[in-house]
Order: structure tokens, then sequence, then C-alpha cells
């Protein structure tokens, strides 16, 4: 009888012992994580669709999100740090957490010519949609964008300090082309652009400036003066700028003079001049740590004084992800990135040989040739593939590079 009570227990504690270790073992799956997707009036996420999604911790999720005829993508809002984009409508987020998101979507407001984008400074918080490329030969450029216009001073640029633009610009990868401002003098001091101050909850992307002509006296930049918004996937080709000295440096930029929010997936070629604090990209980037500037690159002539960088002239804020090869030229905290910085500077190249310049206040030096290779940038960890030509694109990626052949390049920009 105890024989057979012991047996019994035995075969009850193994069972036991058995049944804990499946259950341990079945605690140890991959944590879940719930993404709660909603969206605003004007349309809705498509991919993976709108309710609540389970995922496992650290998988890559693809958001898609279509407008309704009449309404256009704004951005992602909510709990939003891991998505690759907010500004896409088609991006991803990486699932670290539980996050709840929202697709917003707002009434398009076309622009079809030149006197349709000037008529945006009657409403500085719309949302607009370029519908197509604007150049010399579009109506209302002789009167409002031309050597001519305004009697001679060209562009009046859209924003003040006092009176911003806080809405929404998506150029839909169109071109605003040929682009004239001449307002040099200290009486018409004040950011000077195709917009001329960008305030926060303002929005710019998708949009190139192309053939410009810029000249201002501080805070000059082709598409933007000054900026606490967000620009995103734009560039600049042409010539900028700043005519500030003395007490009042210029703070000139190829695609922004200022900026105080975030300036992404952009670049600018052209020529950059001016005094003090001139970037190919942007003159000044934030301070006090705002400012962001990251997968952006400038291939820009730039030449000043003082303060002087390849893609940025002064940073306050945060560099990062980002290179120049342009011809860098000045006389005091001169640099082939970066002319002078207290901010941070991370991951990010400059060209010793086309720059001109040994040194950068941030960044790392390489020759042409290392450039050129892939594994300088995806060693600092870079989102970047190689392609079999300067023609291919693969979008999956932010960057492109024909390995060896080419600098890295955007994966969206034009051919």
């Amino acid at each position: 009888m105890l024989e057979n009570l012991s047996c019994y227990v035995k075969r009850v504690s193994i069972f036991l012992i058995t049944a804990a270790l499946i259950a341990g073992m079945a605690g140890c799956g991959p944590i879940q994580y719930n993404l709660t997707i909603s969206s605003t009036e004007g349309g809705e996420v498509t991919t993976p669709g709108e309710g609540t999604f389970a995922y496992d911790e650290g998988t890559v999720g693809n958001l898609v999100a279509e407008a309704d005829e009449g309404y256009r993508f704004v951005s992602w809002t909510g709990d939003v740090d891991t998505i690759a984009d907010v500004n896409a409508a088609a991006t991803n987020i990486t699932m670290n957490g539980h996050y709840s998101i929202t697709a917003n979507f707002a009434i398009a407001i076309e622009i079809w010519d030149w006197y349709d984008l000037d008529a945006v400074r009657d409403n500085l918080a719309g949302n607009y949609t370029l519908m197509n490329d604007l150049d010399s030969n579009t109506a209302g450029y002789e009167e409002l964008a031309s050597p001519t216009a305004d009697g001679g001073m060209g562009w009046e640029p859209i924003g003040t300090e006092d009176n911003a633009f806080t809405g929404s610009l998506d150029g839909q990868g169109h071109e605003i082309r040929d682009l004239f401002i001449n307002r040099p003098d200290e009486i018409t001091i004040g950011p000077i652009g195709l917009f001329g101050f960008v305030n926060e909850g303002g929005i710019i992307k998708s949009v190139g400036v192309v053939n410009a002509s810029v000249t201002g006296y501080i805070f000059v930049g082709s598409l933007v003066g000054a900026n606490v918004g967000t620009v995103s996937n734009s560039y600049f080709t042409g010539s900028v700028t700043g005519t500030g000295n003395g007490m009042f440096g210029s703070t000139v930029g190829g695609l922004l003079g200022w900026n105080g929010g975030a300036v992404s997936n952009s670049y600018s070629t052209g020529s950059v001049i001016g005094e003090a604090a001139i970037g190919g990209l942007v003159g000044v980037n934030g301070y006090s740590a705002l400012g962001t500037v990251s997968n952006s690159y400038a291939n820009s002539n730039v030449t000043g004084v003082d303060d002087v960088g390849g893609l940025v002239g002064v940073n306050g804020g945060t560099v990062s992800n980002s290179y120049a090869n342009g011809n860098v030229t000045g006389v005091d905290d001169v640099g082939g990135l970066v002319g002078f910085s207290d901010g941070t500077v991370s991951d990010s190249f400059w060209d010793t040989q086309t720059s001109g310049q040994a040194t950068s206040d941030g960044g790392t030096g390489k020759n042409t040739t290392e450039m050129k290779y892939i594994t300088t940038f995806s060693g600092a960890g870079w989102n970047i593939i190689e392609v079999g030509g300067p023609g291919e694109r693969n979008p999956a990626y932010i960057w492109n590079i024909v390995n060896e052949v080419t600098y890295p390049f955007l994966s969206w920009q034009p051919v």
C-alpha cells in the first residue's frame, strides 16, 4: 500500500514538474505589443488597416494611408518616435512598445500657377498641394517671381516672424523653377526664401527649388529663411547670397538659412555665399539643442568668412547621418562639414579632397575614394543599400549608392 502510494506521488510530481516546464516554455515566447490605428476625416489607413493589431517585439510593420478625393495626407501623430517618416503616407513603424497613432488628412488646396502660390500668404494655416512644376513660363511668373517683379526685388517671401506659415505644402515631387529674389538691403531685414518663416507645426515636403537666384540680408535660404517646423524630401539648385555683415551675420544656407525645427532626407547643390554662419544646406542649425538635420547632404560651393561649413555653418543642435562634398572657403572656423559646433554631430562625413578642408568641427573626414565605399556608411549604421547604377533606385532604403562609383544619394531623389 505504501509502495503504491509512493509510486503515485512520484508520478504526480513528475506530471506537475512537466506541466510547469511546459508552462514556463510557453512563457518564453516573443513579447507582443499592440498598435492602435485611427484616422481623421478625409482618408483611411489601408495597411494594416484601422483598429488594434498585435506585433512581436521589434517587428517593423508597414503603414499606408490613402486620402479620399479632395483631401491629402498630412502626417502621422501620436506615438510616432519609431515611425521612419511621420510625413510620408507610406512608411513603417518599429514595434518596441504599445503604440497609438493617427493618420491625419486635410482638405487639399491645389496650386497650379504662381498666382495660386502667392495666395498661400492669405491663408497661412492652409494645406496645399503642388499640382505641377512652376517655372518662368507659368502664369504669374512675370508679375510675382521674375527679376522685374515687385520693382526688381522679385518674389516676396511667404510668412514673417510675426505672421508665419503654419500649414503644409506637399510638392508631390514637383519643382519650383527660376525663382528670383533680390532683397539685399537692411531695410528688408528678415527671413528670405520662397517661404520667409515657417513656424512650429508647419510642414514642407517633396519639393525642389531649382535654378533659383536668392539674395537677402540675413536668414537667407532658397526654400525657407527661418524654420521651426518640418522640412523633408526637398532640394535646391542655384545660388543663394547673404549680404549681412558686421554686427549682422548673414546666416545663409542653400536650402534653409536658420533651422530650429527638423530637416531630413534633403539635399543642396549650387553656390552659397555670405559673411558669417554660412552652410551648404543650413546656415545655422538650432540653439539649446533645438534643430535636427538628418539623412541629408550638400554638394555646394560654400564661400564665407567666419563659421563656414560644407553642410552647416553653425550647429547648436543635432546633425546625424549626413555628409558634404562641396568646396568650402573661409577664414575663421571653417570646416568641410561644420564650421563651428557646440551641438552634436554623429555618423556624418565630409570629403577632405573636394572640400579642400582637412578639418571640421564634428564629423569624420574621408578621401574621395572612401566617400564612395558603402562600408564607410553602413559601418556607421546608415540605412543604405547598393544599387547597380546611378539611374537605379531601391526605395526600401533611405540611401542608395553605386559602390565605388557614386557618393550616397537619397532613394527618392530625381535621376
